[in-house]
């Protein structure tokens, strides 16, 4: 995978001049093109404001974040890194600007000065692409959270952007509405090529990812393999973030002497690896 987006010692604080309250204390990151990244960190770790960098809707302290080799603080090319760059924010109801579906996603390329053909194209396969075209004459109002969420994705992705960033996306949904949106994110990933930056502290969420980043204090703490950030709890517990309940579930098998060789990302590994171990008890 190519390099995409560079991110070198980058500090952010609201009070110029001031290390003492850096929010962001030098964050070095590489996200490749087509992958899906996952930054976890508990509340207040960083991690939103992180991603508000990504597409300069915040500017380096100290620093530089390069989008597709383009310098984020040259304000001369912001519409060329937010054309690049698509952000989904927490709470839909801050992104939905129209009372009807289609409207709303059709809001950014009317702005763009797009032909009204080329926009209705646009429309249709954007909420084909997040399965809301059936709903594209519904009021806003009238959806759930989780639909909510997919049409302000919708909204995005008709500005063809090559990258998406969501900022906590499944803060506010309930557990449904919750898998409607990651189900739609990995769809957009492995189906469409789009590079995926999301932004949770969900760990259940991080489990498909590509990579992991896991940012604490301000700092990146680590990167790798969902694998290689799961399988160390105590990290995870220095982070105060919790493990999903299945790698728990291994996790304490483990530890009351139950010989499990690996670490279960999900639901089906987990089972998978506890029926292979009662068939090899059994067979002794």
């Amino acid at each position: 995978m190519e390099k995409f987006i560079d991110i070198i010692d980058l500090k952010f604080n609201y009070a110029p001049n001031d290390d003492a309250s850096n929010i962001l204390n030098g964050i070095n990151l590489k996200i490749k093109k087509g992958e899906f990244l996952t930054i976890l960190g508990h509340n207040g770790s960083g991690k939103s404001t992180l991603a508000k960098h990504l597409n300069a809707l915040l500017l380096p302290s100290f620093g530089k974040v390069f989008v597709k080799g383009i310098d984020t603080k040259n304000e001369s090319k912001t519409y060329d890194v937010r054309s690049i760059v698509g952000l989904v924010l927490q709470n839909p109801d801050n992104q939905l600007v129209a009372s009807i579906v289609e409207e709303d996603v059709a809001f950014g390329p009317e702005n763009l000065g797009i032909c009204p053909q080329k926009i209705r194209t646009l429309v249709d396969e954007a909420l084909k692409s997040v399965d809301m075209y059936d709903y594209r004459q519904y009021a806003t109002y009238n959806l759930s959270g989780g639909q909510k969420q997919r049409v302000a994705i919708a909204g995005v992705l008709a500005m063809q952007p090559e990258c998406i960033i969501l900022d906590e996306p499944t803060a506010m949904l309930d557990p449904i509405g919750r898998q409607e949106v990651i189900s739609t994110v990995k769809k957009l990933n492995k189906e469409n090529g789009i590079t995926v930056v999301l932004i949770t502290h969900y760990m259940d969420e991080a489990v498909d990812s590509d990579r992991i980043v896991v940012v604490n204090e301000g700092q990146v703490a680590k990167v790798g393999t969902p694998k290689d950030i799961f399988s160390d709890v105590k990290f995870l517990e220095s982070c105060q973030l919790s493990i999903p309940q299945d790698i728990e579930l291994v996790q304490k098998l483990k530890f009351n002497g139950i010989k499990l060789y690996d670490t279960a990302l999900n639901e089906k590994e987990c089972v998978y690896m506890i029926r292979n171990y009662l068939n090899s008890i059994t067979k002794k």
